[in-house]
């Protein structure tokens, strides 16, 4: 297929060492009409400096709310084959584990029915078929759903959970986070298919503090993997480390509590004070392993800018018991997520994230509502005003 349009300003794009995603797509434009159209409109939206995308409108497949992120060029007339250019978000395997044979079957839905393009993962984690025309969308789901994969989530509803590739590859695992994230997958099916909330809800489940998914940055709701005794120190492997680097300096003086000291020439830690950010045990993995008592953190709030600014989540638990809870299918946990989500209706205003909401009425109304103790760990830092006015049963 011949080059339909010019695009002097995505050519600039394929220049350097490194992959180009416009080198990309004219890949697969040399199959398919709609994505020689959708180079056209990019080229068009650089050149003018404006998005020329018109998104909502009606798409959809029967039975669901969501998952088919409708989107429509402002020129149809001009790049008729991306005058649909819906997303059709595919939910991902826990851990992104796929097989060759299932992305070769995924990779030709997206040929047949879009215009060849897949995006491996959305920041949420769905697979997205990229190009999809309304008069395919049900074709191309029936053809997903045979491959035993669901629509995931869009719209202002629960979002696909995601995890990273937790025990199943990583040593620094401290619960078993894949496991959890098709529990509350299969849990709430309707909050993710049928839109019903103010704005976005995203769950994230990360083994451990290096939060390989980015869930207390990106995540309405993170679980992070933490642990509660102390940190195991093999001595022996210690020594080791100090002959082949500065421990003190990129260990020791790296630690954001400093916590740690040599007492001879053996390592001690401070463990009442360590706030288990697992850099120490990333730089000396086999010195240096998470406690016994191992569970997760849950942080709420944080979110990328968008109606107001950034958000890093606020510690909301500090420990929970996951391995117990699993035990009771996630009773206690699902129960204090149906709670947030009947206060956040009950009280939050369209596309007001929860975050934004907690904030709105104050960190006190929020816990009230949703029937949790306060705790010192959900302070930011000391109040700085000494002016403190007491009630009359406080005095």
């Amino acid at each position: 297929m011949g080059k339909k349009h010019e695009t002097p300003l995505l050519d600039e794009l394929k220049k350097g060492k490194w992959v180009s995603f416009v080198r990309e797509i004219e890949r697969a434009a040399e199959k398919s009409e709609r994505t020689e159209d959708l180079l056209g409109q990019v080229e068009n939206s650089y050149r003018d400096k404006i998005t020329h995308w018109k998104h909502g409108g009606m798409a959809g497949v029967r039975g669901y709310g969501a998952g088919l992120v409708g989107r429509f060029t402002e020129f149809p007339e001009k790049y008729p084959g991306v005058k649909e250019c819906h997303s059709m978000r595919v939910n991902q395997t826990s851990g992104f584990f796929y097989n060759s044979d299932i992305l070769r079957k995924i990779a030709d839905i997206a040929e047949q029915h879009a215009g060849g393009l897949l995006n491996l993962h959305g920041s949420t984690g769905d697979i997205q078929i990229l190009g999809v025309w309304q008069a395919e969308a049900e074709e191309a789901f029936q053809k997903c759903a045979e491959l035993g994969f669901d629509l995931g989530g869009g719209g202002s509803d629960l979002r696909t959970p995601s995890c990273c590739v937790g025990p199943a590859r990583c040593e620094f695992a401290n619960y078993d986070t894949l496991q959890i994230c098709y529990d509350m997958t299969q849990a709430f099916q309707d909050e993710m298919h049928r839109p019903s909330f103010n704005y976005k809800f995203k769950l994230k489940f990360s083994g451990c503090s290096n939060d390989c998914v980015a869930a207390a940055s990106r995540s309405d709701m993170a679980f992070i993997g933490t642990w509660k005794d102390k940190i195991k120190i093999n001595q022996d492997e210690v020594k080791n480390y100090v002959k082949k680097f500065n421990v003190q300096k990129y260990v020791l003086d790296k630690c954001p509590t400093k916590c740690m000291l040599f007492e001879g020439e053996n390592l001690v830690i401070d463990d009442s004070n360590c706030v288990k950010c697992m850099h120490c045990i990333n730089e000396m993995p086999k010195a240096l392993r998470s406690g016994d008592e191992k569970g997760l953190s849950i942080l709420l709030g944080a979110k990328a800018p968008l109606v107001t600014g950034p958000r890093l989540g606020m510690m909301l638990v500090p420990f929970y018991d996951v391995l117990e809870d699993s035990k009771n299918d996630y009773e206690w946990l699902k129960g204090l997520i149906s709670n947030m989500w009947e206060f956040w209706d009950e009280y939050g205003v369209s596309r007001e994230r929860i975050g934004e909401l907690m904030q709105r009425v104050g960190v006190v109304t929020f816990l009230e509502g949703i029937g949790l103790e306060p705790i010192p760990e959900m302070v930011n830092h000391p109040r700085g005003n000494p002016f403190i006015k007491f009630t009359d049963d406080e005095d």
